[in-house]
């Protein structure tokens, strides 16, 4: 288990598709927004990361926007085919 620090919080890196996770990068890119979230999803296109926040299914504030169980339908629909992506699990 690989845990980093981000946001003054601990994640577990869950997925890391061709080892693309680089966290000084994912530092400059992150901000408090994603401070709530349980899990903060990562791809690349051209060679550019973008983040986006999830929920664990069980949070009350979680939807089918943001709910950690339609991550597969995301990377389907909205990322690059083939491309790299990355999941971090806020750690409680």
């Amino acid at each position: 288990m690989k845990v980093v620090e981000l946001l003054n919080n601990q994640y577990e890196i869950i997925r890391n598709d061709k080892n693309c996770f680089n966290l000084e990068e994912i530092k400059e890119k992150a901000t408090d927004y994603f401070s709530e979230y349980d899990y903060i999803f990562g791809d690349f296109s051209y060679d550019k990361v973008r983040l986006k926040g999830y929920y664990d299914s069980t949070n009350k504030k979680a939807n089918n926007i943001n709910d950690i169980e339609h991550l597969n339908s995301y990377i389907e629909n909205y990322c690059s085919y083939g491309a790299k992506v990355f999941l971090l699990k806020k750690i409680q």
